[in-house]
């Protein structure tokens, strides 16, 4: 059987595809956004999409066949065997066989996982490891220094997303943005054979024993948790949600945080993709997910509004079609918002200076770059993004009468 063209241009560009006979390309998948150097492509994988790229260092399919569906590898990335969906994976980052990895992820430089994880709408800043048998969607996870010191999810774990009201405004908060890019908080440690039920807020230090299931929120740093109790057998009222308040607030907390990522993205980490081969097609394909991310969010958090809006609960919304609009509202400001007013543009700018000076010496090497900062710098950088949740979560409350309830 004759190779087809795109296979045989991937050869003479370099790329290491043993048998490349088993492996299928489809024909919309630009070759030019693959790179000739180190790039293995082993036996059973099947690459789609127009928009994937793969960076010099990739392999795939080590461990069994990949397939890849408009994803965005950087450096050295390893997909070992498993199905990979219109997500990012930053430089060394890894998974192992048995992967399923649907849409709107983000794997940043060296996070990791083991074999038999399942993710969607994840975001897994630098050097988060999870185990084996794990199902994690809907989430953001922070903390650690180092491979070595690291932020850890157990073996079979589970985020709960979905809840049996019938909806998904879910997301969990692990670690955060404003101090988690800094890469100098310390690690966080979900103990295998748990879960966390969604929304969810934990701080940096967190460690949560192996076998609990854990359903709240714990804010302060450093804290060892475990199970906590579940009420005793109650009738089952699918309007009556006493946790209301506690949904939206995780859920704003959440949806901010992912706006201040983003401005990360535009502001800082714009400067290192400018440096790397497909940098920009990476970094654009970080913004795209974000946004996705964002939008995503709303959408949730937008449902629940006309469930709760619409039951037959005693606690109905007295405002309702001014809660409604103010939905459309917040749509609209976490679509269109503007971060340039002068107290936050004034420490992105102070933060961004100390930036310029720190990424020459260490050569763009964005772990290096980021952990090299001094303190000033860092905590400018921590009170930018930091105000930026903030003043994010104070709109969109005075948004929603509905919290009033």
């Amino acid at each position: 059987m004759a190779l087809k063209e795109n296979i045989k241009t991937l050869l003479k560009k370099g790329v290491r595809i043993p048998a490349p006979d088993t492996v299928y390309i489809e024909d919309d998948v630009e070759v030019e956004n693959i790179s000739g150097d180190e790039v293995t492509i082993y036996p059973g994988c099947r690459i789609y999409g127009k928009d994937t790229v793969l960076s010099p260092g990739v392999t795939l399919g080590y461990e069994g066949p990949v397939t890849i569906d408009n994803c965005k590898l950087g450096g050295h990335v390893e997909l070992k065997e498993g199905f990979f969906q219109e997500s990012l994976f930053l430089e060394k980052s890894n998974m192992g066989s048995g992967a399923h990895v649907r849409q709107c992820c983000i794997l940043e430089e060296e996070a990791n996982g083991a074999h038999c994880v399942g993710l969607k709408q994840t975001i897994l800043l630098p050097f988060v490891t999870l185990g084996s048998l794990i199902n994690l969607c809907d989430c953001l996870m922070a903390g650690g220094t180092s491979r070595k010191d690291h932020s850890e999810v157990g073996s079979s774990y589970i985020h709960f997303n979905f809840t049996p009201y019938g909806d998904k405004a879910t997301p969990s908060l692990i670690g955060d943005v404003p101090r988690g890019v800094m890469l100098n908080q310390p690690r966080i440690f979900l103990g295998g054979q748990g879960g966390l039920v969604g929304p969810s807020r934990l701080g940096f230090g967190t460690v949560i024993a192996a076998g609990s299931i854990f359903r709240g929120d714990c804010l302060q740093d450093g804290m060892a948790l475990s199970a906590t109790n579940i009420d005793k057998s109650k009738p089952f009222e699918p309007y009556r949600r006493k946790d209301i308040q506690r949904i939206f607030t995780n859920n704003i907390h959440y949806i901010s945080n992912l706006i201040a990522l983003k401005q990360w993205y535009m502001h800082v980490r714009k400067q290192f993709f400018h440096h790397q081969i497909f940098g920009d097609k990476l970094c654009n394909g970080a913004l795209k997910i974000l946004d996705s991310a964002i939008k995503e969010r709303v959408k949730r958090l937008s449902a629940l509004v006309e469930e709760i809006q619409q039951g037959d609960s005693r606690k109905i919304v007295t405002q309702k079609n001014k809660s409604l609009k103010s939905t459309d509202a917040m749509v609209d400001l976490l679509t269109h918002k503007d971060f340039d007013d002068d107290k936050k543009a004034a420490f992105r700018d102070e933060f961004l200076e100390g930036l310029n000076h720190t990424i020459v010496i260490h050569d763009y090497n964005y772990i290096e770059t980021i952990q090299g900062l001094d303190s000033s710098t860092v905590s400018k950088g921590v009170n930018w993004l930091g105000g930026i949740v903030d003043k994010t979560v104070r709109d969109i409350f005075k948004m929603l009468p509905l919290l009033d309830l």
